[in-house]
């Protein structure tokens, strides 16, 4: 990719690596990032790992640990949703990770009139900014764009930060499907710190029935513009990192996902090169 465009990993690539097995996948392609989830396999962070092992690992592979991934519902705020919260950031301080992620929830069970759904993002975004900064990491918010989330624009999470003064402490993940389904056209390039990326390639499901499973490497027939948008945030000046995020259980299945990532990270930079041309 452009040489000066920062290649991570997100460990979604391919849960069924350990987290060493994963580090190498990352080292072995150049990557200069990659971000731990505390979601696959028994659910731990890193697959149980302690944090100072984590944090070596990287140092060995030269890698820089860009997020945790993620906190769930995290504008539902409640004191269980504090408690995890910290215990992410404590563990985001011990290996060395920037950021932590932040998830809204997406349930079409969880559906609270727009005013109070804006208070409450509010209330969670005050609630976190003290342990965030205890721990010395970023908050990055990340609408989804699937119609029942409870946060679905970008341009919403701007305002509540704003709101209450805490741009130091939050940035945007602008993920490029779900930029894609929820439609919003602004990028906000200056508030994001980080980018996922995953591409679509079925032609027959409808917009508002994409899910996960849809999301694969981004390559030709990528359907939702992953270069125009990467163009467009690079346009806007965001110089930070781009994570590779595929779901589909094809991805994670495929017996050569260095080859499959290698020529999905040389498809983006041709694409990248082509427009950068144009």
């Amino acid at each position: 990719m452009e040489t000066d465009v920062v290649v991570a990993l997100n460990h979604m690539v391919a849960p069924a690596l350990d987290v060493p097995r994963f580090f190498d996948l990352a080292a072995g392609l150049g990557c200069r990032g990659v971000e731990i989830r505390n979601d696959l396999g028994d659910g731990t962070i890193a697959g149980g790992l302690a944090a100072e092992a984590v944090a070596r690992l990287a140092a060995q592979c030269d890698l820089t640990i860009l997020s945790i991934n993620a906190l769930q519902r995290f504008n539902d705020w409640t004191g269980a949703r504090a408690e995890e919260a910290r215990a992410l950031a404590d563990y985001a301080r011990g290996c060395g990770a920037g950021a932590l992620v932040l998830v809204p929830v997406n349930d079409a069970g969880w559906q609270p009139p727009p005013e109070e759904r804006r208070a409450g993002l509010r209330r969670a975004l005050s609630g976190l900014a003290p342990i965030l900064a205890d721990s010395g990491i970023l908050g990055l918010v990340e609408p989804l764009g699937f119609e029942i989330c409870s946060l679905r624009s970008k341009r919403e999470a701007v305002a509540a930060i704003d709101a209450l003064g805490l741009g130091d402490r939050f940035r945007l993940v602008h993920d490029s499907f779900h930029h894609h389904l929820a439609g919003e056209p602004d990028l906000f390039p200056e508030r994001t710190g980080l980018v996922h990326i995953s591409g679509v390639e079925d032609g027959t499901v409808p917009l508002a029935a994409l899910r996960d499973a849809h999301r694969v490497l981004v390559g030709p027939d990528d359907m939702i513009g992953n270069a125009l948008q990467i163009q467009g945030l690079r346009a806007g000046g965001y110089r930070g990192p781009v994570s590779f995020e595929p779901f589909a259980a094809s991805v994670h299945a495929d017996p050569d996902i260095a080859g499959a990532l290698r020529g999905s990270i040389d498809h983006l930079a041709a694409a990248l090169a082509r427009r950068a041309a144009e």
